[in-house]
C-alpha cells in the first residue's frame, strides 16, 4: 500500500498535465450526459424568440394605479419574511448545537442532521400548501412556512460556525468543569454570534423573495396579488409589483450587505 501511494505520488508530480487533461475529459464527459438527459431542442429555442418578445411587451408599461397595492402587499410580505426568520432563527440554534460534532454526543448529531436533511428535502411550495391547509389562505401560512423553511439552512450555517470555533477555548471550560450548557454560553455563542447574525440577514433577505414565491399557493404577500394579476393576464400590474419588488430587494440587499460586512470584521 505504502509503495501504491509513493508510485502515485511520483506519478501526479512527473505527469501532472497528464492527470489534468483526465480530469477535464471526465468533467466534458458528465456534462455532455447532463445535456443529453435534458434533450434540450436548440431550434425550438430558436423558433420561440418571437413568443418570448410578445410576452415580455404586454408587460410594459407598468400600471402604477395599483402602487397602492403593491406597497400594502409589499409590506405584509416584509412583516412575513421578519417573523419567519426570527422564529426560524430561534428553532435552529438548539438543532445547530445538538448537530455539531465538537459539542454533542455522535448519536444526537445523527437524529439532528437527519432532522436538518428532511426539512431541507421539502420544497418551500409544499410547506405553503400544507400550512394553507392547516391554517387557511393568507399571511399566517406563509409565516410559518417560512419559519420551517428558515430552519433547514440557518441550522446548517450555525453548525458550520460552531464546528470552526476555537477547540482551545472549549477544552479549558471542560477542564475547569463547565456543563454543557456553560460550554455553549461562554465559550461557543461569544465567538459564532457576529457569523451568525449575518447568516441571518442573509436568510431575512432570502425569505423576502421566498415569500414572493410563497404566495402563488395563496401563503400572503406579494405573491398572491402577483399571481392573481397573472391568471387574470393583467399583465402590467404584474409588472408594477415586481418593480415594487425588485427595488425594495436591492435597498435590504445593500443594507444587509453593509450589515454583514461589518458583523464579519467583528469576528
Amino acid at each position: 500500500m505504502k509503495n501504491l501511494t509513493l508510485l502515485w505520488s511520483n506519478f501526479w508530480n512527473r505527469y501532472t498535465w497528464i492527470v489534468r487533461l483526465i480530469i477535464l475529459a471526465i468533467i466534458i464527459v458528465i456534462y455532455r450526459w447532463a445535456l443529453s438527459g435534458l434533450q434540450v431542442d436548440f431550434g425550438l429555442l430558436k423558433d420561440s424568440y418571437p413568443y418570448i418578445v410578445d410576452f415580455i411587451s404586454r408587460l410594459f408599461p407598468p400600471n402604477l394605479s395599483v402602487l397602492d397595492i403593491a406597497i400594502k402587499a409589499l409590506i405584509e410580505t416584509i412583516q412575513m419574511s421578519l417573523w419567519g426568520t426570527t422564529i426560524g432563527a430561534i428553532i435552529s440554534l438548539p438543532i445547530a448545537i445538538a448537530s455539531s460534532r465538537n459539542i454533542a454526543p455522535q448519536w444526537l448529531r445523527w437524529l439532528a442532521n437527519l432532522l436538518q436533511n428532511a426539512v431541507r428535502s421539502v420544497p418551500s411550495i409544499v410547506l405553503g400548501l400544507l400550512f394553507v391547509a392547516a391554517t387557511g389562505l393568507g399571511a399566517p401560512a406563509g409565516m410559518l412556512a417560512l419559519s420551517i423553511y428558515t430552519v433547514g439552512y440557518l441550522a446548517k450555517f450555525y453548525q458550520e460556525a460552531i464546528e470552526a470555533v476555537n477547540p482551545r477555548s472549549l477544552e479549558s471550560l471542560r477542564v475547569i468543569g463547565a456543563s454543557p450548557s456553560q460550554i455553549a454560553q461562554y465559550g461557543i455563542l461569544p465567538q459564532i454570534l457576529p457569523l451568525s447574525l449575518g447568516y441571518t440577514l442573509w436568510m431575512f433577505e432570502y425569505n423576502i423573495r421566498a415569500a414572493s414565491v410563497l404566495g402563488v399557493v395563496g401563503a400572503g404577500g406579494i405573491g398572491f396579488q402577483l399571481k392573481s394579476y397573472i391568471d387574470g393576464f393583467e399583465y402590467t400590474k404584474a409588472t408594477t409589483m415586481m418593480l415594487v419588488l425588485l427595488v425594495v430587494v436591492t435597498i435590504i440587499d445593500a443594507i444587509s450587505s453593509q450589515l454583514r460586512h461589518r458583523l464579519e470584521s467583528m469576528s
